[in-house]
C-alpha cells in the first residue's frame, strides 16, 4: 500500500475530533485495533496519557500537534507498525528504541526472559549469552533485573547490532552488556556462559509472505526465515551450544510452538542435554523450550 493522505484537521480540533478522524482512517486500512492505536498516537503527541483523552475530549489540539498525529495515522494506514512510529517498546522493566533494523519485541518473549531468570544457575557473576539479541531487549531486561550478570549480546546483523548498543547505552548498562556482530557463537572464543538464552528466526519460509503486513513487509526476513520447516537456526543452536556453557548451564530458546517445540526437545536431547522440557506462553501453547547442558 502506497502512502496516504493524512486525515486534515480543522481549526480548533479537539481531542474528540482529532480521534473520530484518526480512528475512522485506521479502520478503513483494515487495522483491527484502530480505537486503541488512534488513542495511542494521539496521546503520544498530545503529551498524556490515553486515560486522560478519554477524560478531556474536549481538550484543544493545537496545528503542529494536529499535522504530527495526521502524518502518524497515515504512517499507520500504510500497516508500518505502531512501534516504529512511536519509536519506542516497552519490554518487561525496560524501555528500548526499535526500528526497521531489528524485529519489534513481542510479548510472548517477556515469558521467556521470565522463565530463563528463573533457570539462572546461582552463582556469583553469571554469564548469559542472548544469541540474536535483534534490539537487545532480552539482554537489557536481564541485565536490569538481575544486577550481578553479565551478558554477551550476539546478532548476525550490522544494523541490530547498532540498535541492540543504541539501547545498552541509554540504559546506562554498558558495563554490563556487550554487543557483538556474530554468526551464532562464532565471536566468543572461549568464552562460557552459564545461561544462554535465544529468540532466534523459527518461521517455515513459506508462510511469511501470508503473515501480517506489519511482519511480512517490516520486520527483517533474517530475524524470522527459519527454514523450510522453521528449525534451521534451532538445529545449529542445538548442536553448537553445549560447547559455549559452563557445566550444568541451562539453554531457553522461543519457538514456533506446538509441534516446532516437541521437535525442538528432541534436538536438544539427541545433542547430548538433560531435562529438555517446554513451558507454554499466554494463550497456552506450549512455546519456550529449556534444558540443561550435560558435562563432558
Amino acid at each position: 500500500m502506497g502512502a496516504v493522505e493524512p486525515p486534515a484537521l480543522e481549526t480548533g480540533a479537539t481531542v474528540a475530533g482529532a480521534l473520530a478522524r484518526g480512528i475512522a482512517a485506521l479502520a478503513a486500512a483494515g487495522i483491527e485495533t484502530a480505537r486503541v492505536e488512534a488513542e495511542w498516537l494521539l496521546a503520544e503527541v498530545v503529551g498524556v496519557s490515553r486515560g486522560r483523552l478519554a477524560l478531556e475530549p474536549q481538550r484543544p489540539v493545537d496545528a503542529d500537534s494536529g499535522a504530527r498525529y495526521a502524518r502518524m495515522i497515515a504512517r499507520r494506514s500504510t500497516r508500518e507498525p505502531l512501534q516504529h512510529i512511536v519509536g519506542t517498546q516497552a519490554f518487561r522493566d525496560v524501555v528500548v528504541r526499535v526500528g526497521p533494523g531489528a524485529m519489534v519485541p513481542r510479548p510472548e518473549t517477556e515469558t521467556l526472559v521470565g522463565w530463563a531468570l528463573a533457570l539462572l544457575p546461582d552463582v556469583p557473576s553469571p554469564v548469559v549469552f542472548d544469541v540474536g539479541t535483534g534490539t537487545g531487549c532480552i539482554a537489557c531486561a536481564i541485565a536490569a533485573e538481575r544486577p550481578a550478570s553479565r551478558v554477551v549480546a550476539l546478532e548476525i546483523s550490522p544494523a541490530a547490532v547498532a540498535l541492540a548498543r543504541a539501547n545498552v547505552a541509554a540504559l546506562g548498562l554498558e558495563a554490563r552488556v556487550a554487543v557483538l556482530e556474530s554468526d551464532l557463537f562464532a565471536a566468543l572464543g572461549r568464552l562460557r556462559a552459564d545461561l544462554v538464552v535465544a529468540n532466534p528466526p523459527y518461521l517455515p519460509s513459506a508462510l511469511i509472505d501470508a503473515l501480517a503486513p506489519e511482519v511480512s513487509r517490516f520486520d527483517p526476513r533474517l530475524a524470522l526465515d527459519g527454514g523450510s520447516d522453521g528449525l534451521d537456526v534451532i538445529r545449529r543452536i542445538a548442536r553448537e551450544t553445549r560447547a559455549y556453557l559452563t557445566p550444568g548451564g541451562v539453554l531457553a530458546l522461543e519457538t514456533a510452538g506446538g509441534g516446532q517445540a516437541g521437535a525442538t526437545v528432541e534436538l536438544l536431547r539427541a545433542a547430548g542435554f538433560d531435562d529438555a522440557r517446554t513451558r507454554a506462553d499466554l494463550a497456552g501453547v506450549e512455546r519456550f523450550v529449556a534444558a540443561v547442558g550435560r558435562a563432558g
